[in-house]
């Protein structure tokens, strides 16, 4: 997934006015880092404006979990580089292959890993006061919910909660570049929230690289992030990021299921699970089996039955056998997942996977095609319980013909209506497809 932002136009003073445009590669703590630094360049004096061709600077936040995700930056940057502008490269890969952005940019202006996007502002006056390949690395992030944000959208305001995760998985290039666990402090969290309540937000993303271990070594938890979050007056709704099975081992899984029953948390579960055999789980070095997943998806659905269901499998992991592989999908026909993010397993540099023997292209492909079937077939399944559905959701999307907008369990439902974004409408369901439902007005 990759995200153009407009430029940003710099007057400082009586100095020239320079430009900076900006791209971002991959997940949401991505774009948070994005915001953050749109956010910081907008506060020192930045003006947005539209054509990348007028930038002096050109900002690329990069991605490093796929080879394929990779290969296409690689592609993007040699095409910026020909415009003769200073290139800025920030984000996963500068700290998973940064050799690889060295070989094709030797004379690149600026490089800052993902715990030093808060430097943006300096690493680029360093660039203006004729220094070239400024490298920025940070141990510690800063406390990037309080920083300044410049989002993305009207009507979805993304807030990191930690940074980094506690696991040590076997084919993960993002352990490299974001580092241990870092969380953020819940009263920065919970501020974050409050300024964007006063921005007109109602929907708010938390990210991490993993949710359910937020907390851990600050002596807190998600749960009680949540609690103090859902006691914040106004309108609004929460949507949980991606979580580890490994750590809801440590936390009380009926309090967490509790205050997800609270009407301002989307009813949405995204467990990425990776594989349905318990020998794979353990050459990734998941640290849970495929019976512990199954086990908390089942808590869940006991007390919250229409809760949307997310998880990510990687087809292909050196040692995937066709059993695994069979076990995998019969995992999914049990637990029947509204959406299955599938990855392609590919090697990153310094992973313990890298070093495997590798699977066929072609059988890793053909798996992905077997599998791409089932969660399509499966989803459209779990669609159809929609139909007829009447109830609330907020637009938080628009295209040319159509908004989209989300009900309590995150249910995308298209409206083919121009309402404004972070509207709160009655829909009924009328028709389903194998990714979203589509509403007409009650």
């Amino acid at each position: 997934m990759e995200e153009k932002i407009n430029c940003l136009k710099i007057i400082v003073g009586s100095m020239v006015t320079k430009n900076i445009f900006v791209q971002t590669y991959g997940c949401t703590s991505n774009k948070a880092d994005s915001q953050t630094m749109m956010g910081l360049l907008k506060q020192a004096g930045y003006e947005i404006t539209f054509n990348e061709n007028d930038a002096d600077y050109l900002l690329v936040n990069s991605c490093a979990v796929k080879n394929a995700t990779e290969d296409k930056i690689i592609h993007r940057l040699k095409e910026l580089s020909k415009l003769n502008k200073k290139l800025i490269v920030t984000g996963c890969l500068t700290k998973v292959n940064p050799d690889r952005i060295r070989k094709i940019l030797p004379n690149f202006a600026g490089m800052l890993d993902p715990r030093s996007v808060h430097k943006i502002v300096d690493v680029i006056k360093t660039i203006d006061n004729g220094n070239e390949n400024v490298v920025q690395l940070s141990d510690i992030p800063a406390e990037k919910p309080q920083l300044p944000r410049f989002s993305f959208s009207k009507s979805i305001d993304i807030i990191k909660i930690s940074e980094g995760c506690l696991s040590n998985c076997s084919f993960c290039g993002t352990k490299l570049a974001r580092g241990h666990l870092y969380s953020y402090r819940p009263d920065i969290i919970r501020d974050a929230v409050k300024a964007g309540l006063a921005e007109d937000y109602k929907e708010f993303h938390l990210t991490s690289e993993d949710s359910s271990a937020y907390g851990r070594e600050i002596e807190t938890n998600l749960t009680e992030l949540l609690e103090s979050i859902t006691r914040i007056e106004g309108k609004f709704f929460i949507r949980v990021g991606m979580m580890n099975p490994l750590h809801f081992k440590k936390v009380e899984i009926k309090d967490l299921i509790e205050i997800y029953k609270n009407e301002k948390i989307f009813k949405l579960l995204h467990l990425c699970v990776q594989s349905g055999s318990n020998k794979i789980l353990k050459i990734m070095r998941r640290g849970y089996a495929v019976e512990d997943f199954v086990y908390y998806i089942e808590q869940f659905k006991e007390e919250i039955p229409e809760l949307t269901l997310m998880t990510d499998i990687i087809v292909g992991h050196p040692g995937e056998t066709e059993d695994d592989f069979e076990q995998t999908l019969n995992l999914i026909k049990e637990v029947k997942p509204d959406a299955v993010h599938i990855s392609k397993f590919g090697p990153r540099p310094g992973t313990p996977a890298a070093k495997m023997e590798k699977i066929n292209t072609e059988i890793i492909s053909e798996r992905s095609k077997i599998l791409h079937d089932l969660a399509r077939k499966i989803s459209l399944e779990n669609n159809q319980k929609w139909l007829g559905w009447k109830g609330e959701i907020i637009i938080d999307e628009e295209e040319e013909n159509f908004v989209e907008g989300r009900n309590f369990a995150y249910k995308p439902i298209i409206i083919k209506e121009k309402i404004n974004l972070g509207s709160i409408i009655d829909v009924k369901v009328v028709d389903v497809k194998e990714n979203f439902l589509v509403g007409n007005l009650q």
